[in-house]
């Protein structure tokens, strides 16, 4: 055969080859089916986002509606809650528990795909709903947006699994862009949505993620910003951190975030091993007895703290971003206080919302003591200090609460708060609480608990 044949023969034979994979690729009717479950799951998860925190906004009013006037009808709701809660937990909604985040990063860590849909199932999902709505309405201080996390993991997980992917690569990839959307549809933060994959979820930026991960973010935010249009989730604020004196704050917002934040982190880490004693025993044999001593506790932080401690606190930190409010010195403490007796009874809820609430009474109590700061700014960087205290993920917490507050002046201030923030709370805590929580269900699961 003469040269130049033989070059045409094979330039004919890559050309029908090319022409193969782009008919798989954009003539499949199956890759299409696919491809239209995953955008329609990206946008139905923004969706259930929506409607979750119309949920938890009208259960946190149904509480003050309740309370209003009566400061003791919570020693007998909150008990009674938690208790109904975590016996439905237990009896109806078992792995509904906690956060969302630790079941999350340990499912994208597992390989047996009836594990995985035993995790994030269907069933847990509307548990999460149902049960951390129950808790609002009892005064629980807990979070929706953790909870988003494992509800996008489970409906992408369950779309996976109807469109037959073809590897455990492309179902992992789904269910940790699921997770990226609830935080993205959340708190309307397309950025931290992805942020948070990265630096929490997966620990890694693998080139077949990245592109499922993009694409589930913008239409879980183009969706939000359909429903609900262009807002940001504590309004706007335009606190400035000038050079000079102001700079004072950063390490002192860092140092009182990063430990309250590592005390926390090490309080739940500790309390998931379990306690020693007559304690643990206790706890082992009556679990909801237990619940119902927590939501005591809990009413107990509310009575002190005038009715602040109990709720999400997303009130309490926008009326302190906005400067509208002036919360009492004790209520940073006792919120998170609050909170950790309502993660420790069993229910479900997560710990975003209080935690960036916490911080935000951090920041506005230094600010009493550092006049050359601007409030607003002590504010952020509080919120900032004690988030990446907590989950000890620096640029997650630097740009959620940037994106959260519409505010680009303070970058540089909250970047450097982060992360003196992380490296204090490292010396209070050694190991980061989502991945610590996430090691413990995988134990548990290994065990067959």
């Amino acid at each position: 055969m003469a040269p130049h044949l033989g070059g045409i023969c094979m330039n004919t034979t890559r050309t029908v080859r090319v022409l193969r994979v782009l008919r798989y690729r954009y003539a499949s009717p199956k890759l299409w089916w696919r491809q239209g479950l995953f955008w329609g799951g990206a946008m139905l998860v923004a969706a259930i986002a929506i409607g979750f925190a119309s949920g938890a906004d009208y259960a946190g009013r149904l509480f003050r509606l309740m309370t209003d006037g009566r400061p003791w009808l919570p020693f007998l709701l909150a008990p009674a809650g938690l208790a109904i809660s975590v016996q439905l937990t237990r009896s109806v909604f078992p792995g509904a528990q906690g956060s969302g985040i630790p079941q999350t990063i340990a499912a994208l860590h597992l390989t047996d795909s009836a594990t995985i849909d035993r995790i994030l199932s269907l069933r847990v999902a509307v548990g999460k709903v149902v049960l951390t709505l129950l808790g609002l309405a009892c005064g629980a201080s807990i979070g929706r947006e953790g909870p988003t996390v494992q509800i996008g993991a489970a409906l992408m997980n369950a779309l996976g699994r109807a469109a037959r992917v073809p590897s455990v690569d492309v179902q992992r990839a789904l269910v940790l862009a699921g997770g990226a959307a609830g935080v993205s549809a959340a708190f309307n933060t397309p950025l931290a949505g992805v942020v948070f994959a990265i630096e929490e979820l997966s620990h890694s930026f693998e080139s077949r993620t990245s592109g499922t991960v993009f694409t589930a973010v913008i239409l879980a935010g183009a969706t939000t910003l359909a429903l609900l249009g262009n807002y940001t989730y504590f309004g706007q604020t335009s606190s400035d951190l000038p050079l000079g004196v102001a700079w004072i704050a950063v390490p002192a917002c860092s140092l009182a975030g990063g430990l309250l934040g590592g005390f926390f982190s090490w309080s739940l880490i500790h309390a998931a091993r379990g306690f020693r004693g007559k304690a643990g025993q206790f706890v082992q044999r009556h679990p909801v007895a237990f619940a119902a001593l927590c939501g005591l506790a809990l009413a107990v932080f509310g009575f002190v703290s005038g009715g602040q401690s109990y709720g999400t606190g997303y009130g309490q930190a926008r009326a302190l971003v906005a400067g509208a409010v002036h919360l009492p010195a004790a209520y940073a403490v006792l919120k998170c206080a609050a909170t950790i007796v309502s993660y420790i009874s069993g229910i479900p809820g997560g710990i975003f919302a209080p935690s960036l609430s916490v911080g935000a009474g951090i920041g506005a109590t230094l600010a009493k003591f550092i006049p050359a700061a601007p409030a607003g700014a002590m504010v952020l960087l509080g919120m900032v200090a004690y988030f990446s205290g907590v989950v000890q993920a620096p640029i997650t917490a630097t740009v959620i609460v940037m994106e959260m507050t519409d505010n680009q002046t303070v970058t540089i201030p909250l970047m450097a708060t982060a992360m003196l923030a992380f490296a204090i709370s490292r010396m209070v805590c050694t190991r980061p609480l989502y991945g610590a929580l996430a090691d413990r269900f995988l134990s548990a699961q290994t065990r067959g608990h």
